[in-house]
């Protein structure tokens, strides 16, 4: 380790002093920052991902296909009449009376079109006792939701008017307005309490209201000019929901992060006694380098999300590294000349029973002295116990089974429109999500292409993939035709992927793929869901030596030691392993489900362990180059390496608990939610943010660096000539001292 006196190194340095001697300009630039970005972005709007850019393969040809032939699928509705108590069947007067008074009623809507009765189209189960009405929404489907409701009380009247059937509607408008309106301000609620959460926990820590503000004010702004960049760099790379969700997850949790730290620096250092200057330039030369380091480190690893090549995680992946930089260059420049100006008044309106406890706070954990008393007296046991007991959390992940979550999976039984679904899916296998095969031809109407289609019906359904009916249509002047197959397994997808299977290498093949010049993609969800997997999976080993890589050579500049490079990653591996275990403990085995109400999912949303990997891999460093960088300075004061340790887990505790206990209260909001692949999102990312937090870094990161003691800060002579991206701070005079070691670079302070 080195340390130059009487120059001030580091980008965090440099630019905290500019802002405390030009305060002023510092915060004017920042607001017409936030300002120019939120106004470009709204003026040039957002781009949102198409559905042809969502992936590759079989699901994206077959939506470019659509689209460049300028076909606008509408929304496909469908009503179920069925009988109740199985007296009735789709011969009897009454049910064919129900069946002609749904095909009149949502006719007299005027809202839909292409209207088709049961008995023409052989919608009807085996059984006899359940018929499909179908038809489209008028318009454009993304809004089709809106223009359902008229059609849905058309159903309802004829339900009323049928006691002895069931009659229910569903379909891609029906489910859009339902989920709309029952997770729609459920989920935008989710998202405003996470503010107030936050501000409540900085209020708890700081003990006083401007303290606490300042945080949640700064990762604010730093929110709203991402989602104005976000509309600019989606003419680049367009965008989506999701990414705005996540990024608006990310951006709180670390804006309050960097603050949280710089600001308990501050206030650290002028309890010590040192003036306001000073106090600042030590903050930002230590806390500021810490967060510099931690923001490129998530930076690279949300960077990781682009190598995947799905449309989405793109668009989550940049969005999440650019609310990141964001925070980060606000933490380095206008926080510190809002401290400045603030002055003593950020100690204004002070909670006073939290008053005395946030004070001690500052000084050190008496918990987590206790703690590390133990652990440093035992290293080996604490390094046995937390890694066995890590392991032993983790375990569960090695029989991960991931996969799209079907729509019963997803909402569980909470509302009608999920049982409406199971009951079509048990009556017509498959008939809720068929397979669609798009067919593009010169000729659509060419003997051969049309001898070909035939023949695809019939052994869609002889191979056994179909129970049919296949359903056939075409678009002459485009010269496209979209074959519609209920697949064998219905909402099974692992049986339906097999019928998929059937008809993509043994039918397609044999029919349509005999036919020169004729494409025939095969889409739908399950398809989707099928794509999507085999990407991600083909993008898991590319995106996990990037991350790692990345992260490696950044700790290892930063800290110039070999060992602390090497022992950041294995502990991050680590805690993202326990985060596994636990996910597929609850959600896939069931083991305390009930307490998060995830009852009966029995798989992990199959976006969710790369997701997880790299939001959690960055946001892990945080607190580690927090708590180590802290280690490495009072080792650089000439404490010995226990008492560094010791120092530097202890006086740290009080920031990285809140810190903790905010991202954990903000995750935790999202497992709150009734769709379970956010609730998979908010379990996994709170559990591993608790268990990073107490047993990674409370426990076996001092563990370990007291097992290897001086080997902590080993960095070989052959790697010396690389950039040098520690910092100088010393805010203690330490006597020089000057210690070689028989290998590496010799210890220098």
């Amino acid at each position: 380790m080195g340390n130059r006196r009487g120059k001030v190194r580091g980008v965090a340095a440099r630019a905290g002093g500019w802002s405390a001697r030009h305060r002023w300009a510092a915060v004017g630039i920042w607001v017409l920052f936030v300002a120019l970005a939120m106004g470009l972005g709204s003026a040039a709007g957002t781009v949102e991902v198409k559905d042809s850019e969502q992936l590759k393969g079989e699901t994206r040809t077959a939506a470019k296909l659509i689209e460049d032939a300028g076909i606008e699928e509408p929304a496909g509705e469908t009503v179920l009449i069925q009988t109740k108590d199985g007296s009735l069947t789709a011969t009897d007067d009454e049910f064919r009376a129900a069946v002609e008074a749904v095909v009149r009623a949502v006719d007299a809507t005027g809202e839909v079109t292409g209207i088709t009765s049961p008995y023409d189209t052989r919608t009807i189960s085996e059984d006899g006792r359940s018929a499909l009405v179908q038809f489209d929404m008028r318009g454009d489907s993304d809004t089709a939701g809106e223009r359902v409701q008229p059609v849905l009380d058309a159903v309802g009247k004829v339900q009323q008017e049928h006691e002895s059937l069931r009659i229910e509607e569903i379909g891609g408008a029906s489910m859009m307005k339902t989920f709309d309106q029952a997770f729609g301000d459920d989920f935008k609620q989710a998202e405003y309490s996470a503010v107030p959460v936050a501000l409540g926990i900085l209020l708890i820590a700081f003990g006083a209201l401007v303290a606490a503000l300042v945080p949640v004010l700064l990762a604010i702004t730093a929110i709203v000019a991402t989602m104005g960049l976000m509309g600019l760099v989606s003419h680049l790379m367009p965008m989506s929901d999701t990414a705005n969700s996540v990024m608006l997850l990310v951006g709180l949790a670390v804006g309050v992060d960097y603050c949280l730290f710089y600001l308990r620096r501050e206030r650290e250092e002028r309890q010590a006694g040192r003036d306001a200057r000073t106090a600042l330039r030590i903050a930002a030369a230590t806390s500021g380098r810490a967060i510099v380091v931690s923001g490129v480190t998530v930076c690279v690893a949300m960077a990781g999300m682009l190598f995947t090549g799905i449309a989405e995680f793109e668009a989550m992946g940049l969005a999440s590294l650019m609310v990141v930089a964001v925070a980060m260059v606000g933490s380095v420049t206008v926080l510190p000349a809002v401290l400045s100006l603030l002055g003593e008044r950020v100690e204004k309106g002070r909670v006073p029973f939290l008053r005395r406890r946030s004070a001690a706070g500052n000084s050190g954990s008496r918990f987590w002295s206790a703690v590390l008393k133990g652990v440093l007296a035992r290293p080996v046991v604490s390094v046995v116990v937390a890694v066995g007991a890590l392991l032993a959390v983790a375990a569960p992940a090695v029989g991960m089974k991931t996969q799209d979550l079907t729509l019963d999976q997803e909402f569980g039984d909470s509302l009608p429109i999920v049982q409406t679904y199971d009951r079509v899916n048990t009556a017509f296998p498959g008939g809720s999500d068929p397979a669609e095969v798009v067919v593009k031809a010169d000729d659509i109407n060419a003997p051969e292409v049309r001898a070909a289609l035939a023949d695809f019906r019939e052994r869609a359904i002889s191979s056994g993939a179909s129970r049919g009916p296949v359903e056939i249509s075409v678009h002459d002047e485009e010269n496209l035709a979209f074959v519609y197959v209920p697949l064998v397994g219905g909402s099974d997808l692992d049986e339906a992927g097999a019928s998929l299977d059937v008809l993509r290498d043994e039918v397609r093949p044999a029919t349509l793929g005999e036919v020169e010049g004729v494409q025939a993609p095969i889409t739908g969800q399950v398809a989707g869901s099928k794509d999507f997997s085999d990407q991600l999976v083909g993008a898991v080993v590319p995106v996990f030596v990037f991350v790692i890589l990345f992260a490696f050579v950044l700790m290892l500049l930063s800290f110039r030691s070999l060992t602390v490079a090497i022992t950041s990653i294995v502990l991050n591996l680590l805690s993202v392993g326990a985060a596994y275990g636990i996910l597929v403990a609850v959600f896939q085995h069931g083991w305390g489900a009930s307490l998060v109400g995830a009852e009966g999912v029995g798989a992990i949303v199959s976006w969710l362990p790369l997701f997880l990997f790299v939001i959690l891999f960055g946001l892990s460093m945080d607190y580690h180059v927090f708590v180590v960088s802290r280690i490495r300075e009072a080792r650089l004061r000439g404490r010995t390496t226990k008492d560094a340790i010791t120092h530097g887990v202890v006086t740290t505790a009080g920031v990285v608990t809140s810190a903790a206990v905010i991202m954990v209260a903000v995750f935790a909001i999202f497992g709150t939610l009734s769709m379970q692949s956010m609730k998979q999102m908010g379990v996994g990312l709170a559990a591993a943010v608790l268990i990073d937090a107490t047993i990674i870094r409370g426990v076996l990161l001092p563990a370990v660096m007291a097992l290897l003691g001086e080997r902590n800060w080993y960095f070989p002579n052959w790697l010396r000539h690389l950039p040098d991206l520690t910092h100088d701070e010393t805010p203690e005079p330490a006597a020089p001292r000057r210690e070689t070691r028989d290998e590496g670079e010799p210890v220098k302070v």
